[in-house]
């Protein structure tokens, strides 16, 4: 699944970034302006993408003045398949929270980060996955059984690779008492798909290791 763009895993054509830029808004957008932000294809193309879209109902033209507006006509019984496709990372990161959840053995923190919780990746992007447990010694075969079932499951949810960086609490602590790279990275991308937000978290871990 192209992260930057994942309608285009159903809609290929520009007809799926112009849906994707009205599905994010119920704000009447020019044609212009939805070229602008659909940031592909022509402005040409992005008219006759448009003229046709209202055609089929579901799109609404409206003219102002001069201009005509677009906006996603909510009410078309195909809008719903069309605002699903434009909301498929969510349903990845509620569907990789909801099989943690279930698990015998649940992490203190998981969170997406990288390209896919950017939404800059590509059909190339691996989704990275930072897991944080509480065992003290090497995790248990049920947990990395698990850990391997959730890649699997990635996978088939989305033709991309699931990239883990698992961690016990106290590696998770060394990373942000040495300032590890890689910390600034989860600082600005992490979304957080289970446990406790993961901004908190480390703000708690630090007030309790590097007190002021």
């Amino acid at each position: 699944m192209d992260m930057s763009r994942p309608i285009s895993t159903v809609i290929p054509t520009l007809d799926g970034p112009v849906l994707a830029v009205l599905a994010r808004t119920s704000k009447p957008l020019t044609g212009r302006k939805v070229h602008q932000l659909a940031a592909s294809g022509s402005e040409t193309g992005t008219r006759k993408v448009l003229r046709r879209l209202a055609s089929t109902g579901l799109v609404t033209a409206s003219e102002v003045g001069s201009a005509v507006q677009y906006t996603l006509n909510r009410e078309h019984l195909a809008a719903a398949a069309v605002l699903e496709l434009t909301a498929l990372r969510q349903r990845l990161f509620q569907r990789i929270g909801e099989v943690i959840e279930q698990w015998p053995q649940q992490p203190v923190h998981a969170s997406v980060f990288g390209s896919t919780a950017r939404g800059d990746g590509d059909l190339r992007s691996d989704v990275d996955l930072l897991l944080v447990h509480q065992f003290t010694d090497d995790p248990p075969d049920s947990w990395v059984a698990d850990v391997d079932l959730l890649g699997d499951q990635v996978f088939a949810w989305t033709g991309n690779h699931l990239q883990i960086y698992d961690l016990s609490e106290s590696e998770f602590t060394d990373h942000l008492r040495v300032g590890e790279p890689i910390v600034d990275d989860w600082l600005r991308d992490a979304f957080t798909v289970y446990g406790p937000d993961f901004r908190n978290l480390r703000n708690r871990i630090v007030q309790q290791v590097m007190p002021r």
